[in-house]
């Protein structure tokens, strides 16, 4: 019978500023071995951010983690990724060095120094979508995009459609058709929409994105691991980025949160061997959730 209880949720922001300001705040769970999988989506619905992370004992990796959206269980969450093992390094629960975490997608490789992260994603996967389906739901106009960067799924874990612009103007107005979105995102299995430009006006930023992702509960998040692996290996691809780029994310919310994740791409051109991006995080306070218990 379905009754209330409650439950610890640890907030922490992932890839913050270098003084600790901005980034993508995450619910994270530890010790949540005893959590049934409904009672986890209820408790990310109840906490209500983009993603809340689970964090069980693992027999083949340093840790198990499940990430839930309000909506859904999704395989992997970059800012969730970089929250946890922050949370961890910077606690002393794991030292700094080489971990791993176990998912419903399998092994992945985490870097952790202190309150940094750093994870592993897979080789970029590319793939065409409807171009004009694409533009419509995102109520851009075809002379709003970056010839370079017309829009394309990749996936490293997660599939993204990612559409280049041609100026921070035309990100700052962007205006999706979020029911077109989601409709687009359920039949090409993808997260959401990783919309940027490389006109960033600072030699060290490659690009400044946004991220949309209606199929998962979430209008905008302000740092998207998972997307920001995927744009490296799209930038590398055609020789926009070198192998160690920086990707802004946050800048042009309605509620700005500047957030920088850090990505590295092993190999050349198509032949990408592996990517990882990374960050850093803060973690702000704990709140003592209500939630219903499916049973």
């Amino acid at each position: 019978m379905p009754k209330i209880q409650e439950q610890d949720v640890m907030l922490v922001s992932a890839f913050t500023t270098g003084d600790g300001a901005g980034g993508n705040p995450a619910g994270v769970v530890l010790d949540a071995d005893h959590l049934s999988e409904g009672a986890r989506q209820a408790i990310a619905a109840a906490t209500g951010l983009s993603e809340t992370a689970f964090v069980s004992r693992s027999t083949m990796a340093s840790i198990e983690l499940d990430f839930f959206t309000p909506r859904r269980r999704i395989a992997h969450c970059g800012h969730a990724t970089i929250a946890t093992f922050g949370l961890l390094g910077a606690t002393g629960r794991l030292a700094s060095g080489s971990h791993s975490k176990e998912t419903i997608d399998g092994l992945r490789a985490v870097e952790v120094s202190g309150s940094y992260a750093s994870m592993e994603q897979r080789p970029p996967a590319f793939r065409t979508i409807d171009q004009t389906a694409t533009l419509t739901a995102l109520g851009l106009d075809p002379s709003d995009v970056d010839t370079q960067f017309s829009p394309e799924i990749v996936d490293t874990g997660n599939g993204f459609v990612l559409v280049g612009v041609t100026s921070p103007d035309v990100l700052e107005a962007l205006a999706p058709n979020m029911e077109a979105l989601e409709t687009l995102s359920e039949a090409e299995d993808l997260v959401g929409a990783y919309v940027f430009t490389t006109q960033t006006g600072d030699p060290d930023v490659a690009a400044t994105t946004r991220m949309f992702a209606p199929r998962y509960g979430i209008s905008e998040e302000s740092a998207t691991g998972m997307a920001a692996g995927p744009l490296a290996g799209l930038l590398h691809r055609r020789h926009a980025a070198g192998a160690q780029m920086t990707i802004e994310q946050g800048r042009f919310m309605r509620a700005p949160s500047r957030s920088l994740l850090y990505a590295e791409v092993k190999g050349e051109g198509a032949a990408m061997a592996s990517l990882a991006v990374g960050g850093y995080a803060r973690t702000s306070r704990t709140l003592r959730i209500a939630y219903l218990d499916p049973g």
